[in-house]
């Protein structure tokens, strides 16, 4: 089972109007619904990096054993961007990535992904935000990423790094 989940909510998720009538768990029900055979499954940060194709392998070895569902979570770019009218504060405006749809050919062509079903879902923002808000939603048992190499990482603090100190549920860092 082979599937994408994008970014753009459904037309009954859209616009939000409050119903006094509506309990507050109906709501959290309608803002949060997801496929059911993905609950409690293992989320997988993946950019098509080495790092994240390690913490895939590891992932998908990790749905198996489990006996559930892999969400594939690809995070696209988000630039800050500057308004000077008026010195207004900065803006963050979503680039369009082409890579989750060539990520997600490359995936479903993928034999190794045979063996667990699983979903690819695109979100735009900070990734350790996404990561975490996608392990909410889908209830997973486990968040897995892969470490981050490089002097970016040192300076800015690595996204296995921040997940580990923030997540609400375990994360495993691949190196």
């Amino acid at each position: 089972m082979a599937g994408h989940e994008f970014s753009e909510p459904p037309a009954d998720r859209k616009r939000q109007v409050a119903d006094p009538t509506a309990t507050p768990e109906a709501a959290e029900e309608r803002r949060h619904s997801c496929d059911p055979a993905f609950r409690h499954g293992v989320v997988v940060g993946f950019d098509g990096s080495t790092s994240s194709e390690r913490a895939l392998s590891y992932a998908i070895g990790m749905a198996h054993r489990s006996g559930s569902g892999l969400i594939i979570v690809h995070v696209a770019n988000r630039l800050p961007t500057t308004v000077w009218a008026g010195c207004e504060p900065p803006v963050f405006v979503d680039v369009p990535d082409h890579r989750t749809e060539v990520l997600g050919l490359e995936l479903a062509c993928a034999d190794y992904l045979a063996e667990v079903p699983w979903i690819l879902v695109e979100r735009g923002g900070d990734i350790c935000h996404e990561l975490e808000e996608v392990g909410r939603e889908y209830s997973a048992d486990a968040i897995v990423v892969g470490s981050t190499h490089g002097i970016v990482g040192r300076i800015f603090g690595s996204v296995a790094g921040r997940l580990a100190r923030r997540a609400q549920r375990p994360v495993v860092v691949i190196p």
